[in-house]
């Protein structure tokens, strides 16, 4: 056998292994036979196209992008190379490399038209990575349209999630998408979870909420028909869950949206991009409120790992958040972050100058954060007006923080015609008053009324400045000045017409400097007599407004409606008749309750005229004895023993008591008897009262 049969035996040989490994899934092996059969002969584009196969099967993106580029004998690569372009997150390098073979090449909608279907399928991943929804989304409608396949439900799927994403964004397309993707059938819980999504971007979180319940029941249903374990279920069902809590949180339903967040975090998702949204959101939930946690959780938001499969907008939100974080945890890092955050997120200038600015004003550094704002503002462009407002609204607003309210109000009086907004007025009056300025707050109206007669601006309606008219008529009116009350009040009649108290306040105005129009405009006044009618008069004759309702009876043949009739001689219903009278007069003759008596009174006996006293001032307080004191000295030390009977009280007071008492043998009196009988009385039960609280305790 020659060399070159024996080459070809051995090539058939390998590729029958390669076939084998191929089938059983064992890329590593097929991969070998593949590099063998190449090293055999380089111009089998079977075997490249094969070792091709196994390294992205395989994972390594870098070595099949770097075998391509060596150069192969396969006819076509674009797809493998896109693909591992595409799965190395490099987006733009993936479409440049399927834009290069478009037939199309100049745009529009056949642009893509005479790709290859797996290149279609491709791109529009691609596209959708690139957040190019638009393109996206009618390069998904052609291939629904002209592909029917096993695949057709993840296609329409796909297609709901673009719509969806055109929904959050908000871009030019989105009501035209959003109209295509309702069309879709909400057969699968995949579909009606992308039509939740969809609500939740336009702002409709209640339906939004409903819809996502909706399909967490179709996707443990689903999942459970076919088998998959527990697990599988709860790691499906998160996604749905977190979509739910932010629904929830963004009504204000904070409490139920932390515990969904926290079952999620719990369950460890392998997915980064949910688990960095958990996080941050969890982060706006604590605000300033345990930041330790926050500062965590922060951390894996903006990992490397989510970073890449989070959206543009999902990580300038994040990085946003971040550099909040910053303000209340680490103010020396927070503006670091404020200015990382400007220059990778130009739109986002503003708002992170903002936070630079409220970390100088938390340092009371208030002129280095009022020429930090001056100096954007001078940047700024003529046609950004409105963000020019909010630069010089901040900037009042630190002005005032400060306490220089004239700086406030000549910043407010730069404006402009802006300054004539009523919020503005509002302010402006407000600081003037507050420097005890009346003159220069009723220019400020006067000036206001000017401006919006000459304007008769169309971009505010007569109803939002009602409010203005009137608190400038009431304060000319409070001042003084009944001119230009008047003509705050004649610019409120003519939206007004038909409201007779303006038509009162402006005849009021009137008659303080003009007679003859206050005169002609009371004519539209109504009469006195429409103000009040007969059924008024009755019924207020009929009230009982100057009696209890219960002293007033109606006579069973009077009439309901409290009218006079003739011939009829009984008191009228506002006169109490006699029998009321006397009704009244023994209700007024009450009983006397009569007083309870001491427990301890006897009868004949004075009461005790020490009774208000405190007990350590009355006459028979005596100190509680120190039992430790056996022995008790009577009398002053060195005393006799005979002579201690005379110091002893308790006998003086007996011998009194028994001795008989008569009239001017310089005895006790009656009264000093009774006296002395009270006291005893008194503290007799006060002594067996102390001793049954002692038994209690």
């Amino acid at each position: 056998m020659s060399k070159s049969e024996t080459k070809e035996a051995t090539i058939r040989q390998l590729y029958t292994e390669l076939n084998k490994y191929c089938s059983s899934a064992d890329y590593d092996k097929a991969l070998k036979a593949a590099n063998k059969i190449i090293g055999l002969d380089a111009t089998e584009w079977k075997a490249a196209k094969c070792k091709l196969v196994c390294l992205i099967q395989n994972g390594k993106f870098e070595e099949a992008i770097k075998f391509i580029e060596r150069g192969t004998s396969i006819p076509d690569t674009t797809f493998e190379k896109a693909y591992s372009e595409y799965r190395l997150n490099r987006a733009e390098d993936a479409f440049r490399t399927i834009q290069a073979v478009a037939p199309g090449g100049g745009g529009g909608a056949d642009q893509w038209a005479g790709l290859a279907p797996n290149l279609k399928e491709l791109l529009a991943q691609i596209l959708y990575r690139l957040e190019r929804f638009d393109e996206c989304f009618e390069l998904y409608r052609n291939i629904i349209k002209n592909t029917h396949d096993d695949y057709d439900d993840e296609r329409r799927t796909n297609m709901s999630a673009v719509a969806a994403n055109q929904c959050i964004v908000g871009s030019g397309g989105g009501k035209q998408q959003s109209a295509a993707a309702t069309n879709l059938p909400e057969d699968t819980y995949e579909l009606t979870y992308n039509a939740a999504c969809a609500l939740a971007g336009r702002r409709e979180y209640a339906d939004a909420e409903r819809k996502l319940r909706t399909s967490e029941k179709m996707c443990r249903d689903s999942l459970e028909e076919d088998g998959a374990s527990e697990e599988d279920i709860i790691d499906e069902i998160t996604i749905i869950k977190v979509q739910l809590a932010y629904c929830l949180q963004m009504q204000g339903r904070v409490k139920e949206a932390s515990a969904l967040y926290a079952d999620a975090l719990r369950h460890k998702t392998n997915d980064a991009a949910l688990t960095a949204v958990v996080s941050n959101n969890l982060v706006v939930i604590n605000r300033d409120q345990n930041v330790f946690d926050s500062r965590k959780k922060m951390k894996v938001a903006t990992s490397e790992q989510a970073d890449q499969k989070l959206t543009s907008r999902q990580r300038k939100t994040i990085a946003f958040n971040n550099c909040l974080l910053a303000y209340f945890a680490s103010p020396s890092e927070c503006g670091l972050l404020a200015s990382r955050l400007a220059n990778a997120h130009p739109d986002l200038e503003f708002q992170s100058l903002l936070v630079r600015v409220s970390q100088l004003a938390r340092d009371k550094k208030y002129r280095e954060a009022v020429e930090l704002l001056e100096a954007y503002a001078q940047r700024l462009p003529a046609g950004r007006t409105a963000e020019l407002l909010q630069v010089r609204f901040a900037i009042v607003q630190l002005q005032l923080v400060a306490g220089n309210r004239k700086a406030a109000i000549e910043t407010l009086e730069s404006l402009g015609e802006a300054r004539y907004q009523p919020g503005v007025v509002s302010a402006l009056v407000t600081l003037h008053l507050g420097l005890d300025n009346k003159q220069a707050a009723s220019e400020i109206l006067k000036s206001a009324v000017e401006w919006y007669k000459r304007q008769k601006s169309a971009t505010i309606s007569d109803s939002d400045l009602s409010d203005m008219w009137r608190q400038a008529a009431s304060f000319h009116l409070r001042g003084g000045e009944p001119e230009t009350a008047a003509k705050s009040l004649e610019e409120l009649l003519r939206t007004h017409p038909n409201d007779m108290k303006l038509l009162a306040q402006l005849v009021i105005a009137y008659a303080q400097f003009d007679p003859k129009r206050a005169q002609q405009a009371s004519k539209r006044l109504p009469a006195l007599e429409t103000l009040t009618t007969v059924s008024e008069i009755d019924a207020l004759e009929a009230t009982n407004w100057m009696m209890i309702a219960k002293a007033v009876k109606r006579k069973p043949n009077q009439p309901a409606g409290g009218g006079r009739t003739t011939g009829d001689q009984s008191p009228g219903v506002g006169t109490p008749s006699a029998e009321q009278q006397q009704q009244a007069a023994r209700k007024q003759k009450r009983k006397k309750r009569k007083g309870k008596l001491p427990k301890n009174y006897i009868i004949g006996v004075l009461p005790d005229p020490e009774r208000w006293l405190p007990r350590y001032e009355r006459t028979g307080y005596r100190k509680k004895r120190d039992r430790r004191v056996k022995e008790i000295i009577k009398g002053s030390q060195g005393t006799a023993s005979g002579q201690a009977d005379q110091f002893d009280m308790s006998k003086a007071y007996n011998q009194t008591k028994n001795s008989p008492a008569t009239p001017g043998s310089g005895g006790v009196t009656q009264l000093e008897q009774n006296a002395a009988a009270a006291a005893a009385t008194r503290q007799l039960p006060r002594k067996s009262q102390h001793k049954k609280k002692k038994g209690k305790h």
